[in-house]
């Protein structure tokens, strides 16, 4: 189209919390935005101000949903929604799903006939409570949907919930993940291990006797497998000396910290806390294996996407739906979190294998390269131009 567009990116959410979805909004904006678009976020309680075109159009509440907290919006008023849709003539409205009607519902009903509504469904349900309330929702919204010009979703399992829950075959583009070159830690150490800690103190600069440094990134909760990975490291016949960063917060500490006491092995485990957005990349490449055993509940995983592009050594990811997406090709290298000793077996061969773990990089990096926020981002425009061009034709888009 070669024309700057419109864009209105559309979340029930708010966009402080540095969560998965949240951060493909953010990614994706501020790609659009270096192109030369004109991108507002449309979204319910944001406290940050460092965004251009923020619109709040409602409060949130605190729920559960699918495993994890997230808030959901109270009714936006109509005449907010009604008063941004006058003063910005969106060529395209991008809502993220599944959304609510009190919100991005609202904004979907409001839209001008010459704008075009895509949609793209984000989340794969880990329970049947959670799939029965998304086809519920479905069906509750079904003379609304008709009004999106086009849907994609984040992964093969998100895909497979649109059809479960609209019975519609859709196309895939994953989620866009900056991908920096890797950035080694201080003297070889896990960059964000605290000064003393058994990873930071223990682990030389160099020779192949250094203990073999495992790392976890990510929240410390049930379904992220921080409990599963420190039983299977404790479980582990490795024949080399080993180190292990549980990096990141969440209700699990305390536990963690006491079952890695009980396993005998607290010593050899590190804590370091919230790792910030800037310093990932460092953490990661200062490991020699990333474990992030997910027992489900996942969408994508921007996380794992990182880590094959910035990881030093290998990177295993708990076999579950979402994570099969960025991990296609590497399947090998997927683990099962529940199978304690075969998790440990897994383990084991990799912190045994050197030269293995030096090969996967090529790889995992290469694998990586096809969730690259430019690329992504090129797929995103192309669809949001079939969308508008079919919009002011009269007819919708091909889904």
């Amino acid at each position: 189209m070669g024309t700057v567009l419109r864009i209105g990116l559309v979340i029930d959410d708010g966009l402080d919390k540095p969560d998965g979805v949240q951060q493909i909004v953010l990614t994706l904006g501020r790609r659009l935005t270096a192109l030369g678009h004109e991108v507002h976020y449309i979204t319910s309680t944001t406290e940050r101000t460092d965004l251009p075109h923020l619109h709040v159009l409602g409060r949130t509440v605190s729920v559960r949903f699918n495993g994890n907290r997230l808030r959901s919006p109270l009714p936006a008023r109509r005449a907010d929604v009604r008063r941004l849709l006058a003063e910005v003539p969106f060529d395209v409205l991008h809502v993220t799903m599944p959304y609510s009607p009190l919100l991005a519902g609202r904004v979907v009903s409001a839209a001008s006939p010459r704008t075009a509504v895509v949609g793209q469904f984000v989340i794969y349900p880990q329970d049947r409570l959670t799939r029965w309330g998304i086809r519920a929702l479905g069906l509750a919204e079904r003379r609304r949907l008709r009004r999106f010009d086009a849907i994609t979703a984040l992964s093969e399992a998100a895909r497979e919930s649109v059809r479960e829950a609209y019975g519609r075959d859709v196309p895939v583009i994953g989620g866009p993940v900056e991908l920096g070159a890797p950035a080694a830690g201080p003297d070889g150490a896990p960059a964000g291990a605290p000064a003393g800690s058994p990873a930071a103190s223990r682990v030389p600069a160099t020779g192949d006797d250094r203990p073999v440094r495992i790392v976890f990134l990510g929240r410390l909760v049930e379904r992220k497998g921080p409990r599963e990975l420190l039983a299977a490291a404790a479980a582990m016949p490795a024949t080399r000396p080993w180190t292990l960063t549980l990096a990141g917060r969440g209700p699990l500490l305390d536990e963690l910290r006491e079952r890695a006491r009980a396993a005998g092995i607290a010593d050899r485990v590190d804590f370091p806390g919230f790792v910030a957005e800037e310093d990932k990349a460092a953490l990661l490449a200062g490991a020699d294996v990333v474990a992030l055993p997910s027992t489900g509940g996942e969408s994508f995983g921007m996380s794992v996407v990182e880590a094959l592009a910035d990881a030093g050594g290998v990177v295993l990811a708990g076999d579950n739906p979402g994570y099969r997406t960025p991990m296609a090709g590497l399947e090998d290298q997927l683990v099962d979190p529940r199978d304690t000793a075969a998790f440990a077996r897994t383990l084991a061969r990799w912190v045994d294998d050197p030269a293995g773990r030096a090969a996967a990089r090529a790889p995992q990096r290469a694998a990586a390269q096809r969730f690259d926020a430019g690329e992504i981002t090129a797929q995103t425009l192309a669809w949001y131009e079939a969308a508008i061009a079919a919009r002011r034709a009269g007819a919708r888009a091909p889904r």
